[in-house]
């Protein structure tokens, strides 16, 4: 009974050992068929960055974020030091205010009480004018009589009679001008002053806002140049700024992989920190000319190869890849 037992297990031994086996060489298989039927490149993350400086030069005078740090759209990341610019913004500004006084007494026109000064003006220079001008009569008609004043003394009264002719004729001229108004063209030129100086406060305010650096879009503060106090200039960046919107993996496939692939395929990216979570991407790019295999992804049998290169582009939500980064990109074919 016992040896029947021990036989009949025997059997079941087998048989299980030779269902492992047979399971064992079909998943061999399975794999072998999902290899053949899967792409599998090496390649490095890559992601766009802006270098970012002021447009002016000036002193350094707040920095506001940290290397690491994620900044928004149109966040401030560091002012220089506005001091001199306030200063000529306010002269403009008084500029201004001094000349719109300027352009309204224009258009107002003359006060009615300036119009009466030249008017009293005018009266006393006819007054005074006559005056010299009876002195002037009399002494001629006893020159002419007796000749009881010297010619030097007639020629001193026709100078003064004539003097203050001129006077009164200086002081009608004044009475018109009050009379009619300012001119048209004097109006024109006050208020083309007036626009200048409108133009000239703008260009002041539009270059107090490049005193501060905005973040042109949202990223990750890579690296921070410059500190409070350095002088920055156009040619000095202060951060490196990664951008978050696209990043993509570089990799490399062989000429006999081309055909299999195309713009626009969905790709699985995959990193060591992340091997169970892969992240999807899909073909973006793809080069036009072969080139050597470059030195980060070449193996002994591809040394000398010719490859062409690939482009993955993926959505990092949660922003796991980093700029180097090696991954494997796999493209079910």
């Amino acid at each position: 009974m016992k040896r029947k037992q021990k036989g009949i297990l025997a059997v079941i031994l087998i048989l299980l050992i030779g269902v492992g086996i047979y399971a064992y060489e079909q998943h061999e298989e399975a794999a072998r068929k999902a290899a053949a039927q899967t792409l599998t490149l090496s390649g490095n993350v890559d992601v766009r960055e802006v270098t970012l400086a002021f447009r002016e030069s000036d002193r350094v005078k707040d920095i506001l974020v940290e290397e690491g740090d994620t900044v928004e759209e149109g966040q401030v990341l560091a002012r220089l030091d506005t001091d001199e610019l306030n200063i000529n913004l306010r002269k403009t500004k008084a500029q201004i205010a001094a000349q719109e006084s300027t352009v309204n007494k224009l258009h107002n026109g003359t006060r009615s009480e300036e119009i009466a000064q030249a008017q009293q003006k005018l009266k006393a220079a006819q007054a005074a004018a006559s005056n010299a001008q009876g002195i002037y009569e009399r002494r001629q008609a006893v020159y002419d009589s007796v000749q009881g004043v010297s010619e030097q003394d007639l020629d001193n009264a026709r100078s003064q009679a004539e003097a203050k002719q001129a006077e009164v004729d200086e002081a009608k001229e004044a009475l018109n001008e009050a009379l009619n108004g300012p001119r048209s063209e004097d109006i024109q030129a006050a208020e083309a002053q007036l626009q200048a100086l409108e133009e000239e406060k703008s260009r002041e305010e539009y270059l107090l806002s490049q005193y501060e650096l905005r973040a042109p879009m949202k990223g990750v503060i890579r690296s921070r140049l410059l500190e409070p106090g350095d002088m920055a200039s156009p040619s000095t960046p202060v951060f490196k700024l990664s951008l978050l919107d696209k990043k993509w993996v570089r990799a490399y496939v062989k000429e006999d992989d081309l055909g299999k692939i195309y713009e626009g395929q969905t790709a699985k990216v995959y990193i060591d920190s992340q091997k169970d979570k892969p992240l999807t991407g899909q073909i973006g790019y793809i080069a036009d000319t072969a080139e050597f295999t470059p030195k980060t992804v070449q193996t002994d049998e591809l040394r000398t190869a010719l490859v062409y290169e690939v482009r993955i582009y993926v959505d990092d939500d949660d922003n796991v890849l980093r700029l180097g980064m090696p991954a494997t990109v796999k493209i079910a074919l």
